[in-house]
């Protein structure tokens, strides 16, 4: 069991589709709405300046506007190192990723945002050193990287990433790519480095084969 003054057994949770954040990572998000302001000012006024991103799970077509999505059970807790305010008042806030959680439920309280009980057992990995990525083929990797890219009209700095360390690498592309939140989340409970980066390949294989089970053209 992780024990660690910094990380409580309840936390605000920030939903967002899409958005994800792995430890020792830094996840750039703008906050505008009124209920993620305050969550924003009182997460300040703690000593941990915590906030958990955690993906909502997708809403039957039943339900009603106004009913809070359900979670995903995984999420990632950063801490806001970096915040400026714009002139209309909102923020724009850093966070920097500390350690993956589990939700045990959520907790009613007076707070216009979401907040949960959490348990961070199981992901001892995450607070640990760099983690390293024994039997990835770089070049291999970079050429799949270089056909998506192509494929997906994306451009990017190939010096940086040819020069980043494994860790870096992997995670800041499955933080950035467009992929679908439940894609996203799978990157996510990945429990290594390493398979992290063989569910990163399958998904840009899937994209280049468009979609189907077919070879992927050479």
């Amino acid at each position: 069991m992780i024990q660690n003054p910094d990380l409580p057994e309840v936390i605000p949770v920030f939903p967002l589709p899409g958005a994800l954040l792995l430890p020792r990572a830094r996840l750039p998000l703008h906050l505008f709405e009124p209920r993620y302001l305050q969550m924003l000012d009182d997460c300040l006024k703690t000593p941990g300046r915590l906030i958990g991103m955690i993906q909502p799970q997708p809403q039957p077509d039943t339900a009603a506007e106004d009913t809070p999505s359900a979670l995903q059970r995984i999420g990632c807790v950063g801490r806001v190192t970096q915040f400026s305010e714009t002139e209309d008042g909102r923020y724009m806030i850093t966070l920097a990723g500390l350690s993956r959680f589990r939700l045990i439920e959520e907790v009613d309280g007076f707070t216009p945002y979401r907040r949960a009980r959490v348990s961070w057992d199981g992901f001892g990995r995450d607070l640990g050193p760099t983690e390293h990525d024994t039997d990835f083929d770089r070049e291999r990797f970079l050429t799949l990287l270089a056909q998506f890219f192509d494929a997906e009209e994306l451009q990017t700095d190939w010096e940086s990433l040819k020069e980043a360390d494994d860790e870096l690498l992997i995670n800041s592309l499955s933080m950035l790519l467009g992929f679908e939140p439940e894609d996203k989340q799978a990157l996510l409970e990945a429990p290594s480095l390493s398979t992290r980066r063989e569910t990163l390949v399958t998904l840009m294989e899937f994209t280049l084969r468009g979609g189907s089970n077919d070879e992927i053209l050479q």
